[in-house]
């Protein structure tokens, strides 16, 4: 029973006929939009340069599996949903995924779940020696290629350059290495910290969470700033973030390197009694219309003892039925180049959309993923998220501009567009894709293809 149970599935079907189903169709992928993905690379080579980050010891004449191979299935994986290394044990015979990797013969199989490991698991220290896990990944040379696919995405300098930052958690479950209890998640997590520029992402480094939302910082930011000057040296750039990156480092150095800024500002009481001229603006137009009202105004302001000078503080003031509800924003910017109102409305209030980028790496790009023993191994599998995710954006940026799906985020990408049922076969120069003729999206298909091949050329 238990035989007849694996290889065949009755369900009651409408009428006289009950419907039978069976694992057997044969060269059948359930990923043919995958193509789009692999076109996408061709113009951007995101994936082959991510390769060339790692430094490979493994003899040539021995290497079944080169490391773009590698790079290549496992960030496909991600794009098309298979978050768990176990899934290639089963993907690894998909003739489908092992073309668009780059096999020669895409009926020979792909890497399984344990040669995958050894990527995350090898390190610079041990890899030259080690007899497995051989491959090392060199991370400055990641970092900077984020910020060179953000510079080459522009045909010419924006201005200005706004920079996000942000921190979220990632939950821990085991016993990882760098495990900490963290009392506002109330929960064992990391602390990463993300760097986006609109929809670029530009850091994802992985932390503990025994430390401030904004340690690093200034770390991470240096390079991301250097590299861009580097390339449009009159571009301005604004950093831009919630309170939590508040902090006097952050500030004195954008001022001494000639960075703007707009951060939001903790509420105290120093600060909510200052503003009691634009909270009476707020009571006083609230009593006129009983519905909740604002007043914009700002302030100089310093603290007692962290702050190294004083500094513009925008007040957004409101007031309604619940209360007074007093924000502040630190900024830069003076009052000339722009008004508190469009500072708080327009500027500021925008940082919203990164979550929204956040959230598409770890609900949709399994970035959160962090079960491997030790911080190094779960910063290679976020590396791999980010730059599974820098894939997708290229394929929005490329591919759908003007289409349906120009703001659709990746999970919805993914199950609209890439999740196609195609029969595979396999000519001695082709691959052959039958996608499914009921595929209700055909010709948005054809117009990603065209706008795709439209976009330019990589850079050699």
């Amino acid at each position: 029973m238990t035989e007849c149970t694996q290889r065949e599935m009755r369900f009651e079907g409408r009428g006289r006929r009950e419907i039978v189903a069976r694992f057997d169709g044969g060269t059948i992928s359930s990923d043919g939009g995958a193509v789009l993905l692999a076109e996408t690379e061709r113009r951007t080579r995101i994936v082959e340069r991510f390769a060339g980050c790692f430094c490979d010891h493994r003899d040539p004449a021995r290497v079944e599996h080169t490391a773009r191979e590698l790079s290549m299935q496992r960030v496909l994986g991600l794009c098309l949903g298979y978050e768990d290394l176990t899934d290639h044990d089963t993907l690894r015979t998909d003739p489908l995924l092992g073309s668009l990797s780059g096999k020669d013969d895409p009926r020979s199989a792909l890497a399984g779940k344990s040669t995958l490991s050894r990527l995350e698991l090898s390190t610079a220290e041990d890899a030259a020696a080690d007899r497995y896990k051989r491959l090392s990944l060199d991370t400055d040379a990641v970092d900077r290629l984020f910020v060179d696919v953000f510079l080459e995405s522009h045909a010419q300098a924006p201005d200005p350059i706004v920079i996000d930052l942000d921190a979220t958690d990632f939950a821990i479950h085991g016993l990882q290495e760098g495990r900490f209890f963290h009392g506002y998640y109330d929960q064992y997590c990391y602390l990463p910290l993300y760097i986006f520029c609109g929809e670029h992402l530009l850091r994802a480094r992985l932390r503990r969470s025994n430390i401030d939302a904004s340690a690093g910082s200034v770390e991470e930011l240096a390079p991301i700033v250097e590299r861009i000057r580097a390339r449009w040296p009159k571009t301005r750039i604004v950093i831009r973030a919630d309170s939590g990156f508040c902090r006097e480092e952050i500030l004195a150095w954008c001022e001494s390197h000639g960075v703007d800024y707009v951060i939001g500002l903790a509420r105290n009481e120093r600060l909510v009694e200052m503003s009691q001229y634009f909270l009476g603006q707020a009571q006083c137009a609230h009593a006129a219309t009983l519905a909740s009202e604002r007043a914009y105004g700002e302030l100089e302001y310093r603290t007692l003892d962290t702050w190294s000078r004083s500094r513009r503080v925008v007040v957004r003031a409101e007031h309604s039925r619940h209360g007074d509800n007093p924000r502040f924003v630190v900024t830069s910017m003076g009052l000339e180049e722009i008004d508190a109102k469009t500072l708080y409305e327009d500027l500021y209030c925008a940082r919203g959309d990164m979550e929204n980028r956040i959230k598409e790496q770890q609900l949709d790009l399994f970035a959160d993923r962090v079960s491997a023993p030790t911080m190094q191994a779960n910063q290679v599998r976020l590396y791999f998220a980010s730059i599974a995710y820098t894939l997708m954006h290229a394929l929005r940026r490329l591919g759908l501009a003007g289409t349906e799906l120009e703001r659709a985020q990746c999970g919805t990408i993914r199950l609209r567009l890439l999740k196609i049922g195609a029969q595979v076969r396999i000519s001695v120069r082709r691959v052959w894709l039958a996608l499914s003729q009921a595929f209700p999206l055909q010709q948005l298909f054809a117009q990603t293809l065209a706008n795709i091949r439209a976009g330019p050329l990589p850079a050699s």
